[in-house]
């Protein structure tokens, strides 16, 4: 594959290409409800407490909603790239009106939109960065950990790559263990789902790669908070 092509702009700016993820991605949300509740309940915040995070590659607004419906007095700044994204999940976060706003933020530049305040007491991704390169990888986290208040903890959800092939194939068999439909789709995608599935894997890499970025950026208290197979839950907080 070309990686100088940005497919991400090709996938994610297509009204027809967001459509059909929105469609299949119904199923995959409730598979992940119990990681979203794990990253709201991971922020250090208690329950009547006010602060305001960041969902940087927001999509539809899954994290902000399950982290909105767990804090309450919260509240959400979600960007993203594709406004046709955030366009698709307007009507779920129609609940949380008056607590959140949205902003259009490129991730793969490191030019932070004026809408993003300067320090933040919390900043999440999930199911993104894993689109970056390994060069922007390395630059999100240290705009992150600049953008964070002090003691403020950044948590990532995203899938990484097999450290092995011996490791990927371990994966792939409880996968398809867990979901026996899972083989078929892989042998008979659309050529939607191939460009997507291809792009979606591209800048793929090992967990251990991005832990030492985050240790590069400054980050302390880094921790793996979750992991099944190839998806993983991780973070750390910018010392005091």
């Amino acid at each position: 594959m070309d990686n100088s092509t940005d497919t991400n702009a090709q996938i994610w700016h297509s009204e027809q290409m967001v459509q059909n993820w929105v469609k299949e991605a119904t199923a995959q949300e409730r598979n992940r409800a119990e990681q979203r509740r794990l990253m709201a309940d991971l922020l250090p915040f208690g329950d009547g407490e006010e602060f305001t995070f960041l969902d940087l590659g927001a999509g539809t607004g899954a994290a902000s909603r399950a982290i909105l419906g767990r804090h309450p007095r919260a509240t959400a700044i979600l960007a993203d790239f594709s406004t046709q994204m955030m366009a698709a999940g307007e009507p779920q976060m129609v609940p949380y009106a008056g607590r959140y706003r949205t902003l259009e933020f490129d991730m793969t530049t490191g030019l932070w939109p004026a809408g993003i305040p300067a320090q933040l007491d919390a900043i999440v991704t999930s199911m993104c960065v894993h689109h970056l390169t390994d060069e922007r990888k390395q630059g999100l986290f240290a705009e992150i950990f600049d953008h964070l208040v002090p003691g403020g903890w950044y948590f990532n959800y995203d899938p990484v790559r097999a450290p092995d092939p011996a490791v990927e194939q371990v994966w792939r068999r409880v996968s398809d263990r867990e979901d026996p439909e899972a083989a078929q789709r892989r042998e008979h995608r659309t050529p939607d789902q191939q460009a997507r599935w291809e792009n979606h894997v591209r800048y793929m890499i090992p967990l251990d790669q991005q832990l030492g970025y985050l240790r590069s950026a400054g980050f302390a208290g880094i921790d793996i908070f979750w992991k099944k197979l190839e998806n993983v839950i991780y973070g750390g907080y910018r010392p005091a």
